[in-house]
């Protein structure tokens, strides 16, 4: 047992008393964790599904502050991000780094409208001034060649000149299982994957006081087969509950408020993955969508011969458990870079997608529907409701440490003096699970940059097992070791686990994902007791998983290669 194992969880959920028992195991639920833990507080969490199986590993991987924040207006939400940044920067230096930013200024006749470029240049210098600054440099101003040699596949006959300036890029379900590594390997927290909650427990004054928590029966764990089942209802006992569900936070408050409120306002974000031949660039650049007051992304893919770009933003009213990729928002992302490059990308292009919901809080007044989604503010918001169910929602990934600092301001009001609750939050100086001694200390290849001082143990499980030093992904860097760490120390339970979020081959190259599917479901299935019939169900429901995902975008499933 490591710390960090689901069985000794699930035990300790079922015989323990918590101070606090966190509902959601995305970042925002993590950094609750966190934050509550380090504080000495006895701690738990519950997810319904794999950590980070919801918005937490569907975001566009930035850490920044947000360019678009100013034209909203929000300095103060743009100061707040930055100095995140910095924070992450400092404590995660592994999993967050340095990524250089392109805007490119167009024109005709080799000549940018004053405006536009005076437009760019005040937007950056605030952003410098509220904190942009302190990653390192400025932002500065640069020259038609220069901005063709990081993108060359930019209109040359439009391309004036352009500005470059620095963010941060993370692997944000990476992030996230560190921060609740931290938790639990390094302060005591207890949690557990696949245990949804299906209710609330309140004392006798009708104040919650816990939840009714259904774990699954894992399929290998008691001769189970195919899909996951429940199993034996749990009671966790918890002197005050957190509801950090994203876009699920509604569907908790019902359990204590007897109705469902509406205070979310869903949007969905499509990204996409394309080789870097067909879209080259060697550093990050914002690309204007004509006719949309909009812009998107475009991210080399750290450590890989590809690319993504992202991101849309639209309303959503389907099942929050299953969004989609439509061909609609494929072709809305190509159109977007095809209007300011030569590449010409088509779906053929197109390796692997991935869509996720924005929890963002709904305007008040006729539920706001009148506004788009892209123009609502990313601020979080924290409730403690009658029934003493704190809520938070809303918020980035970026901030996520501030939105578990605020939360757990209710949480100490609530505990008041029991349980040590008025010690101050550290998380502002704790260096994450597995962050170097040293912040400047780059990470020298891939393991150290997605484990940081834990690459040795992984490597060190392939000792007497040389097979385990190949990559199990055609075309992608991961490891067999790192299949089998995920399984023994990173509560990973299925193929989805490995192949979508312990590694990110699945959004990246989901053809090469699913034909690794066998080879991955063999490595698993002999650490957690599947049967051949299991093991090879589990690589094929991975693998329907994945075609489907990509018929359903428009894109073909077949295991021919884009160009």
């Amino acid at each position: 047992m490591t710390g960090f194992d689901r069985q000794g969880a699930l035990e300790r959920l079922a015989s323990e008393q918590f101070d606090v028992l966190v509902i959601g195991g995305g970042i925002t639920g993590a950094g609750v964790a966190l934050d509550a833990a380090s504080r000495g507080l006895r701690t738990a969490l519950v997810e319904k599904g794999d950590f980070a199986s919801g918005t937490s590993s569907k975001s566009s991987k930035l850490v920044h502050g947000g360019l678009r924040y100013l034209r909203q207006r929000d300095l103060g939400l743009v100061y707040e991000s930055l100095a995140e940044r910095q924070v992450l920067l400092r404590n995660a230096p592994h999993l967050v780094t340095p990524l250089p930013f392109l805007v490119p200024l167009f024109g005709r006749d080799g000549v940018v409208t004053k405006s536009v470029a005076r437009s760019f240049s005040t937007a950056l210098w605030l952003y410098d001034l509220a904190g942009g600054w302190r990653i390192g440099s400025r932002h500065r101003r640069i020259g038609r060649d220069e901005a063709l040699g990081h993108l060359p596949t930019l209109r040359a006959d439009e391309l004036v000149a352009g500005f470059v300036y620095l963010d941060a890029h993370a692997d944000d379900a990476r992030l996230t299982l560190s921060v609740l590594r931290t938790a639990v390997l390094d302060h005591g927290a207890v949690a557990a994957n696949y245990a949804g909650v299906t209710g609330l427990v309140t004392d006798q004054m009708g104040m919650v006081c816990g939840a009714r928590v259904s774990p699954a029966v894992m399929p290998g764990t008691t001769g189970a087969f195919g899909d996951v089942a429940e199993g034996p209802e749990l009671s966790v006992r918890a002197r005050v509950v957190v509801n950090a569900t994203g876009v699920w936070a509604d569907d908790v408050r019902a359990f204590a408020q007897g109705e469902h409120p509406h205070s979310l306002r869903p949007a969905k974000g499509v990204h996409l993955t394309v080789s870097a031949t067909a879209l080259p660039c060697d550093i990050a650049a914002v690309l204007p969508v004509k006719g949309d007051r909009r812009s998107v992304f475009v991210v080399p893919w750290p450590g890989s011969a590809l690319t993504y770009v992202g991101t849309t933003d639209t309303d959503y009213d389907g099942r929050l458990d299953t969004p989609s990729c439509t061909p609609q928002d494929v072709d809305y992302l190509l159109g977007a870079v095809n209007a300011s490059t030569t590449g010409r990308l088509s779906r053929a292009d197109v390796t692997g997608v991935w869509a996720g919901l924005r929890p963002l809080l709904a305007p008040s007044g006729a539920r706001g529907l009148s506004a788009r989604t892209a123009d609502l503010s990313r601020r979080h918001s924290v409730r403690t409701s009658p029934e003493g169910l704190i809520t938070v929602t809303g918020g980035k990934l970026t901030t996520y440490r501030k939105m578990a600092e605020d939360t757990m301001r209710h949480v100490v009001a609530v505990l008041g003096d029991r349980g040590g609750a008025r010690r101050a939050s550290i998380t502002a100086h704790l260096r994450l699970h597995g962050a170097p001694a040293s912040p400047t200390g780059a990470a020298s290849d891939h393991l150290e940059a997605r484990y940081g001082t834990d690459a040795g143990r992984v490597r060190a499980l392939a000792e007497g097992r040389p097979e385990l030093l190949e990559t199990v992904v055609a075309g992608l860097p991961y490891l067999g070791a790192e299949v089998v760490f995920a399984v023994r120390e990173e509560m990973a339970q299925s193929v989805d686990d490995v192949l979508s979020r312990r590694t990110r081959a699945a959004l990246q190259d989901a053809r090469a994902a699913a034909d690794a599917a066998p080879g991955v479901a063999a490595l698993m299935g002999a650490e957690l007791g599947w049967s051949p019939e299991q093991t090879a169900h589990h690589a094929e429901q991975f693998a329907a998983s994945m075609r489907a995902g990509l018929e359903g975008a428009g894109l073909t499933a077949d295991s021919a290669r884009p160009r």
